[in-house]
Order: structure tokens, then sequence, then C-alpha cells
């Protein structure tokens, strides 16, 4: 398989690269500096390109079996990373004819699934902290809902550096049990879900 990454010189897109390469997948890492991936293999493509331009990272997509994003503001200022990428990403696509897309949001702004003082009292509080992101990634999702690619958003709760179990508890539309999940493993789900069709089409919340 033959799958293409942005963001992966950040935490989850780290391991995504590392863990489709254990598997032996082809893997092209798009970053804006080199420098910053560590990891170096016989079947990485390492490309620098801005991901904002569409004709830039066009090659980097094309005739790809899966396109991943883990994208996103990385503090609390006002940001459209998000969004602006994932429109970059999709038009890239849509021009190479690349259809398999899965993107990583969040499942803090969602309440379906959550306990009543999660749902009324905790979040509320959070959202008013993580306003800006949050913002960001909830106009991303309208963006990828609306478009016709073959794609899946993957929210996960707070984000940990824990080992990589393999296991998750996931839902459609709605948040599963559970507060936090390795960066390994919402990377691990993703790659599982490049090709189930369970998920086609769905946003989907994970839990460790």
């Amino acid at each position: 398989m033959k799958i293409t990454v942005f963001g992966a010189t950040g935490g989850i897109g780290g391991h995504l690269v590392r863990q489709a390469l254990e598997a032996g997948q082809q893997v092209t890492a798009v970053v804006r500096d080199p420098a910053r991936l560590d990891v170096q293999h016989e079947r990485l493509d390492v490309v620098t390109a801005d991901v904002m331009d569409p004709a830039a990272i066009a090659d980097a997509v094309k005739g790809r079996d899966a396109v991943i994003s883990s994208l996103g503001a990385r503090d609390l200022k006002p940001s459209t990373v998000a969004r602006d990428s994932a429109r970059s990403i999709m038009a890239a696509m849509t021009r190479t004819g690349t259809r398999r897309l899965l993107v990583v949001s969040n499942s803090g702004m969602i309440r379906e699934g959550d306990g009543f003082f999660v749902r009324t009292l905790v979040k509320p509080v959070v959202g008013r902290v993580l306003r800006e992101p949050w913002a960001d990634m909830a106009a991303m999702e309208e963006l990828i809902f609306a478009s016709d690619l073959d794609w899946t958003i993957v929210r996960p709760p707070r984000l940990t550096d824990g080992e990589l179990t393999g296991s998750v508890r996931s839902r459609i539309g709605a948040n599963p049990r559970g507060f936090t999940v390795a960066r390994a493993d919402v990377a691990d789900f993703l790659l599982k879900a490049v090709d189930d069709d369970t998920f086609s089409r769905f946003p989907v919340s994970i839990a460790g």
C-alpha cells in the first residue's frame, strides 16, 4: 500500500510514518522542514512542500492508496491551519484522482455519547479554553463532510505519549467511554481504518 502523510513531524504523524513502514508500506511524508523528520528508510520518500498549495503537493498524493493528515494548530491562538490544509489536500486529491482521505480531529467538541457531568459541566469549561482550535477543526470537518471523497474523520480525546496497545474503543458519530488515548494508538487506528469500509464517509470517535 502507498500512503501519504501530512504532519509527519508531529506526535501522531511520526508514529504513522514508523508504523506504516514497519507494516511494509510505501510512505510519502510531506514536510516543511525535512530536518525534523528523524526517520530514514528505503520505502520512505520525504517531500518538502507547502501544504497550503494544492499544485505543490499534487505529485505527493497522486497514485496513493490513502492520504492521512494529522495537521492542526499547535497552540490556543486563532488558527485556520486545519481547515486550510484540508481544503488544499482535498483540492490536490481531486485534481489527481486520489480518493481515500483520513484526518485527525478531536472528540472534545462532540457531546454525543458523553455522560451528564461531562456534557454539561466539563466540556463547556474546556470548550472556552480550546475555543480557537476546536473552531478550526469544526470548520475543517464541515469542508470534509461536503466533499465527495472517500473520507474518514478520526476524533481522539486528550492525547498522551503512552505505549502502543493496538486496542481502542471506537464509536461512529458519538464518543465512546474514555478520556485519553495514546498518539501511537491513534496512528494505529488510522492505518487500520484505511481499508475498513465501516468508517467510510463517517466521523468516528476513539478512546484508549
